[in-house]
């Protein structure tokens, strides 16, 4: 009967529009603005340039479960999508796959059809006109960015393309892509402010920072460091003086911060308290937690690893005497939760994080503590925290590992490390007298899993620094004392992370793009 009716429906509009005057069909509709009609004023660009923004981040699921697909992270529910890319079972089919690669497309399309469209009259303000055009390509850039690290080869277009047209790309080789990020960026930053009237709006930092990204990404070590260090002479950002504070709402639009995706709540919310509080306070989320792996990261607060005889660990009392920045990232046993209970995440603690109480309580006895803020805790759905997607932090520390590949190893490598190190509410003990290069190697890598914990860089960087297969195996998660006195370990029994090194450090092109356009050709393995 439905089909019926749609048949109904278009004999009766055909036979309505014969009996129309010729020039029915140039009404303009009035529940729309008609694109001929747009392109019109120096507001229309700024009204298209924000419709581009949220491609910098498709939302905060995403953001969260790169590194649930890490080392660092598990995804709690192991029908997730996610989860299956964690234990190696995903493939060409897999709906994260395609998500990601259409999200990305879909968002250098509306780049790609603003900059064919933006020049199509003659604007009031031209200097905003070439603003905003910068921003559009930096946004563009970032879009092939994840696309080359993810996918490696991939279609490269600059310009708006019809349906045909985009059924006959081909897959563009890696370096070239490389190149035009980087020149992209380069001629973004030329025109890009160091500093933006509106904020949230994209600044000739976040260009930089981004291409030292891109040439760390593609191992330009040499280019990445002194693109890095161009956005450290800028001279407008330096480290918020709390780790503790930096992701909540004090420390909103801080000097740290180079690059985000912008929320509002009550209007332009985003759900990642939902999606990463403890079960006891919202039951039937908590999709990400830590693992044993990553709070072992955490050296002792002098500076020791903990499997490191005189480092004073007890494991009787894990969590004391730790880098700061564990207790600021991590909730563990004692810790205190935005809603002021104390986290007990022990087997039979009778708390709705109690291991094992449920499908969504921690499996391995820690949760994610950044972004969680007592603000948001009568509504996690409707956060207004924005989330971080580029900071200074992460430049110092791209600039150290890019000296350091490039060995060009100096003092200005252990002052930038040592910046991080030294914010004062962390203020772990400086690194000095080292430049062999496989140990600052092993130290900045270290720094950026706990400085960077939670932030989605981790999935990339244990990708390019080709370890991901090493990574492998039980996810382990707390020790605690049990009923008998002695401590045992959680093991994750019965889920293996996998990683097939001579298949994984490429994702497969999707099944059906393949379908599609038969110009594309798979990744090997897949």
């Amino acid at each position: 009967m439905k089909y019926l009716k749609h048949i109904l429906l278009i004999i009766l509009a055909g036979t309505l529009c014969t009996n129309c005057e010729d020039n029915f069909l140039d009404t303009p509709p009035n529940d729309r603005i008609v694109s001929e009609k747009f392109w019109s004023t120096d507001n229309d660009a700024i009204l298209a340039s924000n419709a581009i923004y949220p491609y910098l981040l498709q939302d905060a699921m995403t953001y969260a479960m790169w590194d649930g697909m890490s080392d660092i992270g598990h995804v709690t529910l192991q029908w997730r999508q996610e989860s299956l890319v964690e234990k190696g079972a995903h493939n060409a089919a897999s709906s994260k796959i395609a998500q990601v690669w259409a999200f990305a497309y879909e968002g250098i399309q509306g780049a790609n059809l603003f900059l064919a469209n933006v020049d199509n009259f003659e604007p009031a303000d031209p200097a905003l006109i070439d603003r905003l055009k910068a921003e559009i390509r930096v946004i563009r850039a970032k879009l092939y960015m994840d696309l080359a690290m993810l996918f490696g080869d991939v279609p490269l277009s600059t310009s708006e393309l019809t349906l045909e047209e985009s059924l006959e790309l081909t897959r563009t080789p890696i370096e070239e892509v490389w190149n035009f990020i980087s020149s992209e960026l380069t001629a973004a930053a030329d025109v890009l402010p160091t500093t933006q009237s509106e904020t949230g709006r994209i600044t000739k930092g976040a260009a930089l920072g981004l291409k030292a990204r891109a040439l760390l990404y593609a191992k330009r070590y040499e280019k990445a460091a002194v693109t890095a260090k161009e956005v450290i002479d800028l001279g407008v950002y330096s480290l918020y003086p709390s780790y503790e504070n930096m992701f909540g709402y004090a420390a909103q639009n801080s000097n740290e911060v180079i690059l985000d995706r912008q929320f509002t709540q009550n209007v332009n919310a985003s759900n990642i308290y939902d999606i990463l509080t403890p079960n006891s306070i919202w039951p039937q989320r908590n999709d990400l937690v830590p693992t044993k792996q990553c709070v072992d990261m955490y050296k002792m607060a002098n500076g020791l690893d903990i499997m490191d005889p005189l480092s004073g660990f007890d494991p009787n009392n894990p969590y004391t005497g730790r880098d700061p920045r564990l207790g600021y990232s991590i909730f563990t046993l004692g810790s205190v939760l935005p809603n002021g209970q104390i986290y007990d995440p022990r087997p039979n603690s009778g708390t709705g994080d109690a291991i094992g109480s449920s499908e969504n309580s921690t499996y391995s006895g820690f949760n994610v503590k950044k972004y969680l803020t007592p603000e948001d805790n009568p509504d996690p759905n409707n956060c207004g925290i924005n989330l971080i997607l580029l900071r200074y932090a992460d430049v110092l520390l791209m600039y150290a590992e890019s000296k350091i590949e490039a060995n060009d190893i100096d003092q200005s490598v252990l002052d930038a490390i040592n910046e991080v190190r030294g914010r004062p509410d962390v203020n772990m003990p400086a690194i000095s007298g080292i430049f062999d290069q496989a140990e600052l190697r092993q130290i900045v890598r270290d720094e950026r899993a706990v400085e960077l914990a939670f932030e989605g860089l981790r999935y990339f960087d244990i990708r390019r620094w080709r370890i991901a297969e090493d990574l492998t195996g039980i996810i382990y998660g707390m020790t605690y004392e049990n009923e008998e006195g002695d401590l045992t370990t959680i093991a994750l029994t019965g889920f293996d992370v996998s990683f097939n090194k001579d298949r994984d450090y490429l994702w497969p092109i999707p099944f059906n793009e393949l379908v599609l356009n038969p110009n594309l050709t798979q990744n090997p393995g897949w």
